[in-house]
C-alpha cells in the first residue's frame, strides 16, 4: 500500500462519516424533536414549535457533515491529485460548500457566524464560542 492509496482511502472514510452524520442526523432529529427537545437559546424566548426544533438540529446534522466533506475533498485533492484542474474544482467546491454552511448556521442562530451573540442577562455582547448542542 502505498501513501497516494492510504489517503484515498481516508478521503473515502472521511466522506462516508460526513453522510453518515448527516442520515443519523435527520433520523435522531425527529423524535428529538417530537418529544420536546429544545435547542440551546437565547433565555426568555418562546419554545420552538416541533418542525422548528427539527429543523434546527437537522441543520446542526447537516453542518457537520458538510463540514467533513470539506476535509474530505481537501485531503483528496492536494494530497492525491494536486493539479490546477484538480485544485480550481476543489475550490468550487469548497465555496458552494461554505455558501451553505453560512446559509445553514444563518438559518440556526439567526445570526451570521461573525457576529457576536447577545448576552441576555447584561445587555451587552459577547462572542459565541460555544458550541451548540
Amino acid at each position: 500500500m502505498d501513501f497516494q492509496h492510504i489517503i484515498e482511502q481516508v478521503g473515502s472514510y472521511m466522506d462516508a462519516a460526513g453522510v453518515a452524520i448527516m442520515v443519523v442526523g435527520a433520523v435522531v432529529s425527529l423524535p428529538m424533536a417530537l418529544r420536546g427537545y429544545q435547542p440551546k437559546r437565547a433565555e426568555g424566548l418562546a419554545p420552538f414549535s416541533p418542525y422548528r426544533a427539527y429543523r434546527q438540529l437537522l441543520g446542526r446534522s447537516i453542518l457537520l457533515g458538510l463540514e467533513l466533506l470539506v476535509a474530505a475533498d481537501i485531503i483528496r485533492t492536494v494530497a492525491v491529485t494536486p493539479t490546477f484542474e484538480s485544485v480550481g474544482v476543489l475550490a468550487i467546491i469548497v465555496l458552494i460548500r461554505t455558501f451553505l454552511s453560512f446559509s445553514l448556521e444563518l438559518e440556526i442562530t439567526g445570526r451570521w457566524p461573525w457576529q457576536k451573540e447577545k448576552n441576555p442577562g447584561s445587555g451587552t455582547s459577547t462572542p459565541s464560542t460555544s458550541v451548540p448542542s
